[in-house]
């Protein structure tokens, strides 16, 4: 196979979407599954400086990992989409239209709510270490970006298997099979959760235990609900 091709422009970017993909997961888990926990038994001094030096770090490689992510997954879908669009009525189309749904919510989540909160924590932390007062807003910040946070977590479960199953695990589409129908039970479901996340409550996804369960759980619903109404 010539890497100069329509081929070696697939391979690019499946591998940039996966390169990215696991910087941006890794980071992800690293949040919820180590740092969260740490900064709730560490002490004030140790927490400011986290806040102050590492966390900026982390979180400049979190959103540019998410970024990248998308954007090579959109640009993949766009490539696949112009030799036939037919492409995404297929199993391959479904399962991997129900990944990348739950991708990009998370992608957004990362921008629009994740990072946006996150500056005004840090900000807050850097005023009150100059000897300032905290932002009012900075605690309602924190809880809005945990929140989001711990979604995007719950989603990343199922959003991973639907992207290896695509390729590795075919569902049984038919002509009769009703898309429009199974996208609307799966839009319910995942939209639900995203407005949870975005004014909700972290429910059982409060603790690292819950999260993980809640993500196991998710997955099995929504593949159960391609399985039944495929």
């Amino acid at each position: 196979m010539e890497i100069i091709s329509v081929d070696g422009w697939y391979l690019l970017l499946r591998w940039s979407h996966l390169l990215a993909g696991v910087t941006w997961i890794g980071l992800l888990y690293y949040f919820n599954f180590v740092q969260g926990e740490w900064f709730k038994e560490t002490d004030a001094s140790a927490k400011t400086a986290a806040v102050q030096k590492l966390v900026p770090r982390a979180l400049w490689w979190f959103r540019w990992s998410a970024m990248f992510t998308f954007l090579a997954g959109t640009l993949i879908l766009i490539s696949k989409g112009m030799k036939g669009w037919e492409i995404y009525a297929t199993s391959w189309g479904i399962l991997i239209l129900t990944g990348a749904t739950l991708g990009t919510l998370m992608f957004l989540n990362v921008w629009m709510i994740i990072w946006p909160a996150q500056q005004v924590v840090i900000a807050s932390t850097n005023q009150v270490a100059e000897g300032g007062e905290a932002l009012p807003d900075a605690a309602s910040s924190a809880a809005k970006a945990a929140l989001a946070s711990r979604t995007n977590t719950l989603f990343s479960v199922p959003m991973l298997l639907f992207m290896g199953a695509a390729s590795h695990f075919p569902v049984g589409v038919t002509e009769e099979t009703s898309l429009s129908g199974l996208f609307w039970v799966l839009a319910i479901i995942i939209g639900a959760l995203e407005i949870n996340g975005v004014i909700g409550k972290p429910g059982p996804m409060a603790s690292v235990k819950g999260v993980i369960i809640s993500g196991f759980v998710l997955t099995v619903v929504l593949f159960g609900v391609i399985g039944f109404l495929v």
